[in-house]
């Protein structure tokens, strides 16, 4: 079994995803936590079960990836074109995905409490048993699939970012 470097598996991953998907499945653990992938394609990577906790996917285009179960605790995924992507059961807590196009992606049983979603696309994407979405923050220019594809008790409509709420004035009294 071949012990590669968190750098060298980057390099496997830009030349030979095949071959990493290879050595992925000899693999017990798979920690890819704080590893820089910006700007690289990838397309049918095998990440399910992986620790991918503060990693960067920023400036990405992810196609066919497998990310069930994988701990996405704190990744950016900023700017990142993410087609048929697969979260079943993935923790996205605290995620970035900012300005992103998450398209047809599959968000089944995935954890998105605190998962910045301003300006993301999200269509056509199913988040029907997605968890803690009401604690994900978006703004108005977050794009959502269709209500059938929401969870029944959530409404992206009427929802303002947490840094826009403000204190009510108070009346300023003249008595001095």
């Amino acid at each position: 079994m071949i012990d590669y470097t968190k750098e060298e598996l980057v390099e496997l991953l830009r030349k030979h995803p095949e071959k990493f998907n290879e050595w992925k499945l000899e693999q017990e653990e798979v920690d890819l936590s704080e590893v820089d992938f910006s700007g690289i394609n990838l397309s049918e990577i095998d990440f399910s079960d992986a620790d991918l906790n503060s990693s960067s996917f920023a400036d990405c285009s992810l196609s066919f990836v497998n990310f069930s179960n994988a701990d996405l605790t704190s990744v950016d995924f900023t700017r990142a074109g993410v087609l048929e992507c697969d979260f079943t059961d993935a923790l996205l807590t605290g995620a970035d995905c900012s300005y992103a196009q998450m398209t047809y992606c599959n968000f089944s049983d995935t954890d998105m409490a605190g998962c910045i979603l301003s300006e993301t696309d999200l269509s056509n994407s199913d988040m029907t048993a997605a968890v803690n979405l009401n604690s994900s923050r978006y703004d108005e220019d977050t794009v959502w699939p269709d209500d059938d594809m929401l969870p029944e008790d959530f409404d992206g409509t009427g929802h303002k970012d947490l840094s826009s709420l403000q204190d009510e004035e108070d009346e300023v009294s003249s008595d001095w």
